[in-house]
């Protein structure tokens, strides 16, 4: 399983990004997601939607960003609105199998300036 993310780019703060994220190889999974990671920090998590499309958001994204899923491309999609200066980041995809096997695609640069 591949995970191919896009969509990361330089935008000033209050601007919007749309980030993708296709899977090849399967398209079955349990849940995607998106995490990011700064320099010296733990990747923490941004978004998650579950199979059944439930989604969990990081406290700091809630209500600004919105994560969505086509489940029959096994593809996963995070809408960022109001972009801060503290949304700087790697954004990294990640999907989880029916096995609860991680998958994470290579990462997209995310960098919102003033």
């Amino acid at each position: 399983v591949q995970l191919q993310a896009s969509g990361g780019g330089l935008v000033q703060a209050g601007e919007s990004l749309r980030l993708s994220c296709v899977a090849s190889g399967s398209n079955i999974f349990t849940e995607m997601g998106w995490y990011r990671q700064t320099p010296g920090k733990e990747r923490e998590l941004v978004a998650r939607i579950s199979s059944d499309g439930n989604t969990n958001y990081g406290d700091s994204v809630t209500g600004r960003f919105a994560i969505s899923r086509d489940y029959a491309r096994g593809s996963v999609y995070l809408q960022m609105n109001r972009l801060k200066l503290e949304d700087t980041a790697v954004y990294y995809c990640n999907a989880k199998n029916m096995m609860f096997r991680d998958f994470w695609g290579q990462g997209t640069q995310v960098t919102v300036s003033s």
